[in-house]
């Protein structure tokens, strides 16, 4: 979800690039900010296992709320103590979560405690 597409670089796609797709397939990238580091290898979304709530910490916002049924009651705050509104999610990781990873998750509010990427979590 970036604002201005020129401030980010590709770091990795699906399809690889020179493979022929059609028209119609979706392309995945994982991009950075130009001033950011590509990391060594592509990171995977978490996955909702069962009725298990998956481990979220270190991942982005985007990520976790991706992942969870669009039913699910997501709140997330700034977990700084700064209380500054979370606009762009897959520019803020996940440090704390309710209900914990690997508790059962009957469809409960979900609740995220957050920092942008590069801050460390309280």
């Amino acid at each position: 979800m970036q604002i201005l597409d020129r401030d980010w670089k590709v770091c990795s796609q699906e399809p690889a690039a020179d493979a022929k797709v059609s028209t119609d397939t979706e392309l995945d990238f994982g991009a950075v900010k130009l001033k950011e580091s590509c990391p060594a290898e592509d990171q995977a979304e978490p996955s909702a296992v069962g009725g298990t709530m998956p481990n979220f910490a270190g991942k982005s916002v985007k990520a976790a709320r991706h992942t969870l049924d669009s039913s699910t009651s997501i709140t997330v705050t700034d977990a700084s103590g700064d209380a500054r509104f979370i606009f762009v999610e897959s520019n803020w990781q996940v440090c704390n979560q309710a209900p914990n990873a690997s508790t059962n998750r009957k469809r409960l509010p979900v609740e995220f405690g957050a920092v942008k990427f590069g801050k460390k979590c309280p």
